[in-house]
């Protein structure tokens, strides 16, 4: 009886630690949650803000500001590198079956997110050094960004609105179209989060020196 008794109490114990650390694990997360929210709240496509950024969210030290922004910023870029590559196969795909009308359609359109591709990737590095390459540079950081990630916009609206043949066929057409969204939409709430932030930046300054 006793000896019944003691693996009972073990039993109850081992599944009360576990309901505990289930109960912490959800009370961080919805901490966590909180708090992208409230940083999302800038941006247009607030869910998929939220979205991104929850996986760095679920431990007790909260990503910062700038985080946020870097965090966002190269997802975008991870996004753009795997949309070049589907657009890059069905290019020479289209190349290779001779359809040139649709081909040079394509094609352009690559170019576009190459260029895309480069200034996410310039706007990722530009964003590390904000902050850590002296005051006076910060709005030249900043303005170097917001250039290359308004064009990385106009890049991926363009490819968007191209027109792209028959030969392409309508599911091709719809994922090509889908990815260059998930591109654009990451790229304009990465400019929501980065202008949140420098203008968090700007008023801890004014707090530190007034």
């Amino acid at each position: 009886m006793t000896q019944m008794t003691f693996k009972f109490l073990i039993l109850s114990l081992t599944i009360l630690g576990l309901l505990g650390t289930i109960q912490s694990r959800i009370v961080t997360r919805s901490r966590a949650r909180t708090y992208l929210e409230a940083q999302c709240r800038a941006t247009l496509y607030t869910d998929l803000c939220v979205r991104t950024l929850l996986p760095y969210g679920t431990k007790n030290t909260l990503p910062s500001p700038q985080q946020i922004a870097q965090i966002s910023l190269t997802t975008c870029l991870a996004k753009a590198r795997v949309t070049k590559a589907y657009v890059d196969t069905v290019a020479k795909q289209l190349n290779q079956a001779k359809y040139p009308g649709e081909y040079q359609a394509l094609d352009q359109c690559l170019q576009q997110i190459n260029n895309g591709v480069n200034q996410i990737t310039q706007s990722v590095k530009e964003l590390q050094k904000m902050g850590k390459d002296g005051e006076e540079n910060f709005g030249w950081h900043e303005s170097n960004v917001e250039s290359w990630l308004g064009t990385a916009l106009t890049d991926a609206t363009a490819c968007m609105d191209g027109i792209l043949g028959d030969k392409i066929g309508s599911k091709t057409k719809s994922i090509i179209k889908a990815r260059f969204l998930n591109v654009k939409e990451l790229a304009s709430n990465s400019l929501a989060l980065l202008n949140r932030y420098t203008a968090r930046h700007r008023a801890s300054r004014a707090i530190k020196n007034p």
